[in-house]
């Protein structure tokens, strides 16, 4: 990816944990990435690089202050959309019915970062690029290629998305995935949204990133040896072959070796 992402594309994610060493060497050993605990004055924040360009981010569970939080949130991966004008943005998602989490907060002069929760309780991040546009390296083995949504509201869903930033929603025109719904960005998929009720009780809306790679069976045995677990075995759809598995302090992710590739830019 060279440049910004246009406004509406998940543009970034990163892992809020317990344990930051631990979830390094975790998704590191997994996908090949580099990184380690960043200085101080970032909070300890780690940019984690592959083949020396960054993908994804990875931060230690902390109160504003530095304390340890009580209790401690779960671990979980934040998606971040790409914003032009974040206090616009913010001042929609109130109008259209959701919520402000956090920020606006400038991160030095990378950009600008707010955390919001959607009408039915999805949260995602907004981004506004300054000197940092996001991953800058998508669809490769160990790299982001899919952002998804799950909320037991599609029509309030893509109408709460399409109000505050330029996207839109279709249904998929994968054979099989017609109850499946893309969001849009000038007429390009650059995410998707399926029903809550396709899940277990008791899983929350949320979003949740695809890694690419080269093979879903090879990375779900080495997730499982290195503790992770498989919340959905390696199976075979319209979009390729995949797996949703949990590191070892509970973050979710999928991982999917896809038939077509669309950058998500």
């Amino acid at each position: 990816m060279n440049g910004p992402y246009k406004p509406g594309t998940p543009c970034w994610i990163d892992l809020m944990v317990p344990d930051q060493q631990a979830a390094l060497d975790f998704y590191c050993d997994l996908f090949g990435w580099q990184g380690e605990v960043g200085p101080p004055e970032q909070g300890g924040y780690s940019v984690c690089t592959l083949k020396g360009k960054p993908v994804a981010g990875i931060m230690k569970a902390m109160n504003p202050d530095g304390t340890t939080p009580d209790p401690m949130p779960p671990t979980v991966w934040t998606t971040y959309l790409s914003t032009d004008g974040i206090d616009s943005t913010l001042k929609s998602v109130t109008d259209a019915g959701g919520t402000v989490m956090m920020g606006p907060v400038d991160v030095m002069d990378l950009g600008r970062m707010a955390v919001i929760a959607d009408p039915a309780g999805a949260v995602v991040g907004l981004w506004q690029p300054g000197t940092f546009d996001g991953a800058a390296i998508v669809n490769e083995h160990g790299a982001l290629i899919w952002n998804e949504l799950t909320t037991p509201d599609l029509p309030g869903a893509s109408a709460f998305y399409s109000s505050i930033l330029p996207v839109s929603t279709a249904r998929s025109e994968l054979p099989g995935a017609e109850d499946y719904l893309e969001f849009q960005v000038a007429g390009r998929a650059v995410g998707g949204m399926m029903d809550l009720s396709k899940l277990p009780p008791g899983v929350p809306p949320h979003w949740q990133p695809y890694f690419h790679v080269d093979s879903v069976d090879d990375i779900q045995a080495a997730a499982v040896r290195a503790g992770g677990t498989v919340l959905a075995p390696a199976f075979d759809m319209a979009a390729g072959r995949m797996a949703v598995l949990a590191d070892p302090q509970g973050g979710a992710f999928s991982v999917i070796t896809a038939s077509m590739q669309e950058t998500p830019a």
